[in-house]
């Protein structure tokens, strides 16, 4: 697997108008403020995109972003597997935003913490619970070993199934999330 070309805040910026910028993070967070012009298909709904995101790639270049670059990295694998060619912004919308560039944020859009900070807490407060109840319970303890043994595998496959199943939670679901996609597809359709 070669690795999907990196640009950074400053380089992106200055061909901005050349990219077709596709979101890979959960409706929530795309909700709360994202690179200008981006276009929102959650990673775990990118599968579904492939034809529509064949289509605009034919048209010009993609440039996939997500909060710190680790989903846009495996969006862009998964993108390479489909023989679409796409490049990553190095450091997410958080080093844009670092780098002093202005995020759109449309209105009524509520901010909702990036989903590596939503598995942190999740998987801490399981492991800390699992250790508690295990004073009591000794069997919980095998909680912790689970989401510990669930974190590596995690690493190793630069997967996540927590940030899954955290992505389908309501407050990280936009309002009317579903419309919003088929809209974009059909946009990419061109």
């Amino acid at each position: 697997m070669i690795s999907p070309a990196s640009l950074s805040p400053a380089q992106a910026a200055a061909r901005l108008e050349e990219f077709t910028v596709i979101d890979v993070r959960a409706p929530g967070e795309y909700a709360s403020g994202h690179v200008p012009g981006a276009l929102n298909i959650p990673l775990d709904r990118l599968a579904e995109a492939l034809p529509a995101l064949k289509s605009a790639s034919a048209r010009g270049s993609l440039l996939v972003v997500c909060a710190s670059g680790v989903r846009s990295v495996r969006a862009c694998e998964i993108l390479s597997d489909a023989d679409i060619d796409a490049a990553t912004l190095t450091g997410g919308t958080s080093a844009w935003e670092g780098d002093g560039r202005d995020l759109d944020r449309p209105v009524g859009g509520r901010t909702t913490w990036p989903m590596e900070r939503q598995v942190r807490l999740a998987a801490g407060s399981l492991v800390v619970a699992g250790l508690l109840a295990g004073r009591r319970l000794p069997a919980a303890h095998w909680l912790s070993a689970g989401i510990g043994a669930g974190l590596v595998y995690s690493a190793a496959t630069n997967t996540c199934g927590m940030a899954a199943v955290l992505g389908k939670l309501p407050y990280n679901r936009a309002p009317q999330a579903e419309a919003g996609l088929d809209a974009t597809l059909e946009a990419l359709q061109g």
